[in-house]
Order: structure tokens, then sequence, then C-alpha cells
């Protein structure tokens, strides 16, 4: 089981799928969501077939106010709150990408212990 609050993961989820949106805005492409569990946790994957993150900016997208959208096409803040809100839901969030193949981004939310009745 899994105690979240459904906004905070509507709102990762609505951001992590206009940024793949915005990247596939001119190439076009599909988005795909799966869902799996791991030892520790309930695991979601949000993958794009767009045109990936050059490897060199892979370290940094999670940063307050990096972005390699255009001017006035973003703020950067999209996904340092994406990082801080599954940080806030004690999970995490990570990026594999390929250039010209698209990008994952994978949410790891922690199973939480079910208390038994004595």
């Amino acid at each position: 089981m899994i105690s979240v609050a459904s906004s905070d993961v509507q709102q990762v989820l609505i951001n992590l799928i206009n940024n793949s949106l915005d990247a596939m805005e001119h190439v076009g492409g599909a988005i795909e969501m799966r869902t799996s569990t791991r030892t520790r946790y309930a695991v979601v994957e949000v993958r794009d077939t767009g045109p990936g993150i050059l490897q060199e900016n892979l370290g940094r997208v999670f940063e307050p106010f990096f972005s390699t959208k255009p001017e006035g096409k973003g703020t950067g803040l999209g996904l340092s709150i994406c990082y801080a809100m599954m940080k806030k839901m004690k999970g995490d969030i990570t990026v594999t990408s390929q250039e010209g193949k698209g990008t994952t981004f994978h949410l790891f939310f922690p199973f939480q212990e079910m208390a038994h009745p004595a």
C-alpha cells in the first residue's frame, strides 16, 4: 500500500506529460505510462519517444530554473517541483534518456507498512 495525496501525484504526472508534449511538439511521438512494483516501491514510468535529453544536461534537469526550452516557453521549475514533491512523499524520481529515442522518468513511491491487529 502507498499513502500519497492524489493531487500531488496528479501534479507530478501532469508536469511530466506536459514536458513530453513540449519536447515532441515539432517531431511528434508517443507518451506511454507503465506501473510496476519493486521490493519497497510502487513505480510509475512516464516515457516519451521524443528527441531525448542531451547527456550533458541529464544531471541538471531537476535543478531549479534549468531549462533547455526557448526563452518565454518555460520557467525551468517544472521538474524541480516534481523532484521536491516526490521527496515530500518520501519517494524519488530519476530520469534516463537517449538522444533521438526519447526520455523516461521513473517515479518511486514507497510502500507503507501495514499495521497488524493485536
